[in-house]
């Protein structure tokens, strides 16, 4: 599961994709539309920004925008700036050299062979999806869900 931090990253990240003309955005206006603790969103921001996906102006007309285009960002990056990588069991994290206490032999065990699998599956699908792709699959769904009729009484 990915953390909060990730989430509100993402949710923060979608707004500055979808409102970007080019001038930076408030951290105020942020938290505020996309109901983000300020302090929380923050210390996302810096970590953003020091990963390379933001970058910020200070002073009047200052706040956040994207560093990047928002076609070039993948949902992979971001996720590897916040978490440090994804792993479903220990011994596959790629930030931590760990060894399962369970397991006798890493090379034969079962578990860590089809998790890896899992792994190779969702590090495919976050490092082939950019945040544009995320935002347009967003606009999408939002356009479908108006399209519905309701005929309830």
């Amino acid at each position: 599961m990915i953390s909060k931090k990730t989430k509100y990253a993402l949710k923060a990240l979608g707004y500055l994709a979808e409102h970007s003309t080019g001038a930076p955005i408030l951290i105020s206006e942020l938290a505020k539309e996309e109901d983000i603790p300020r302090k929380f969103l923050e210390a996302i921001l810096v970590s953003l920004r020091k990963g390379g996906i933001l970058k910020s102006k200070i002073g009047k007309g200052g706040g956040y925008m994207l560093a990047l285009p928002a076609a070039n960002i993948t949902i992979g990056r971001i996720v590897n700036i916040l978490e440090g990588g994804f792993a479903l069991v220990e011994c596959l994290n790629d930030n931590v050299n760990v060894e399962c206490k369970e397991c006798g032999d890493p090379a034969c065990c079962g578990i860590r062979l089809v998790m890896s699998d899992v792994k190779g599956a969702i590090d495919s699908v976050l490092e082939s999806t950019t945040l544009a792709d995320m935002v347009k699959r967003s606009e999408i769904a939002r356009q479908q869900k108006s399209k519905i009729m309701d005929f309830s009484i």
